[in-house]
């Protein structure tokens, strides 16, 4: 067998492994999974306590019609050093355009995902402080990963827009000025299906400056995967800072699956498949100490996540048409 033979047989046999793994793929997946998510809720997670009275009160809908201009969705996990410093700024910021504004009303929903010190306990702080028809603590019973914990909160506010902001404050929460701005340019009204992400790619070559060149490697690796396996067109899908209409976020986080560090990527494709209108503004972000990304495994997972969520949309076995009427457990 000369040369070209043995290229053209290695050729054959890696197309054939090829083919091979992902029809086993398609299989094991189309078996492992639904086309639409089973979205788990415990019934202790339909209640809210307010605090001045003890007494347990239902949780809104998302189904339900609007009656706040805006809901902030603050994910927490492990965070009692780290959400008061942001609910600080995020609080003042509210209030202050309440007293400037008195017909803007505004909520937080913080959403402690099965924390194990006491970050329920210091959201339940800001909720006494400044009672719950503000602030309401949706302490979940297990960890369900970042995407889960920001869908759960979504589905329990009341806001005519939508804004999930990280709880570490490294996002100046100012800059939701910057979000409102440009959704009321791409929307007339929070009946359209729009999205506002919040960026920090301009921040990009600084940033290069003061990291090493293995996690510059990592970073540009997964702007490399995100473009080829999810979105394009936008310069930063992890932002924790995105705005969406109620409308938007309804049929976003009722499809989605992802629940972990790559959420964000999947809500995104969506919108883009689903032609939602989408933009992206810059915002002022400082790195805050505590992150829990693990460089190499967290890319790693993220890698393989964004292949998945490409596979399975590309292969019809999760659906982007509007789900039934009730498909949750």
């Amino acid at each position: 067998m000369d040369f070209a033979e043995y290229v053209k047989f290695c050729a054959f046999v890696g197309s054939a492994l090829s083919v091979g793994f992902l029809m086993g793929l398609f299989i094991i997946l189309k078996y492992m999974t639904t086309p639409y998510p089973r979205i788990l809720r415990h019934k202790e997670e339909k209640y809210y306590t307010d605090p001045s009275t003890k007494e347990q009160k239902n949780f809104p809908s998302i189904e339900d019609e609007a009656s706040v201009d805006l809901s902030v969705i603050v994910p927490a996990y492990n965070e009692e050093s780290r959400l008061g410093k942001m609910l600080d700024e995020c609080l003042e910021y509210l209030r202050k355009r309440h007293s400037q504004t008195p017909a803007f009303t505004f909520e937080v929903v913080i959403v402690s995902d099965g924390s194990s010190d006491k970050t329920t306990e210091v959201a339940s702080k800001y909720s006494l402080e400044h009672g719950s028809d503000r602030v309401r603590v949706l302490p979940l019973i297990e960890n369900r990963g970042k995407g889960g914990a920001v869908r759960l909160g979504v589905q329990s506010c009341r806001g005519r827009y939508i804004l999930f902001a990280d709880a570490d404050g490294a996002t100046h929460f100012p800059d939701y000025a910057k979000l409102e701005s440009c959704m009321k340019n791409l929307a007339d009204s929070a009946d359209e299906k729009a999205v506002v992400i919040g960026s920090r790619a301009h921040l990009e070559q600084e940033s290069i400056a003061q990291r090493s060149i293995f996690r510059t490697f990592l970073m540009y690796g997964f702007h490399t995967l995100v473009w080829t396996f999810g979105v394009r067109g936008i310069r930063d899908t992890q932002c924790g800072f995105k705005l969406f209409t109620r409308s938007a976020a309804r049929v976003l986080f009722q499809l989605m699956h992802v629940e972990r560090w790559a959420f964000d990527v999947e809500i995104l494709f969506l919108a883009q498949a689903l032609g939602m209108k989408i933009d992206e503004i810059a915002v002022n972000w400082t790195e805050i100490d505590g992150s829990k990304i693990t460089p190499i495994f967290s890319w790693l997972q993220m890698a393989k996540d964004l292949f998945l969520i490409w596979f399975r949309y590309a292969t019809n076995i999760w659906k982007i048409t509007p789900p039934p009427k009730d498909h949750s457990e």
